[in-house]
């Protein structure tokens, strides 16, 4: 009977050390998902900055200032263009006069 009390506390004993070792790994990891989760807040922040900072520099009225002052380029005038639909036709424009 002495052995037996003896192996169930050893094995007791066994049990009692794996659920400390199991709590101490599951507290580790939850610390490491909150510093990952920080992160990620971060990286979401910093990506809807850099959203935000492509949407300026892509507005339509900055490119095409800084076409004009740059490049020194201009609009072509209404009868020097042509619109091409999805379908490959081109709409019907009047013909240019030799002087355009």
């Amino acid at each position: 009977m002495t052995r037996l009390n003896l192996f169930l506390l050893a094995v007791l004993i066994a049990c009692a050390l794996s659920v400390v070792t199991s709590q101490f790994n599951a507290r580790k990891l939850y610390g490491e998902l909150q510093k990952e989760d920080q992160v990620t807040r971060k990286l979401d922040v910093e990506w809807g900055q850099l959203q935000l900072e492509q949407s300026t520099w892509a507005m339509h009225s900055r490119i095409e200032s800084e076409a004009t002052a740059k490049l020194s380029m201009q609009l072509p005038a209404a009868n020097r263009t042509q619109v091409i639909l999805p379908q490959g036709q081109v709409v019907a424009r009047p013909k240019l006069s030799p002087a355009d």
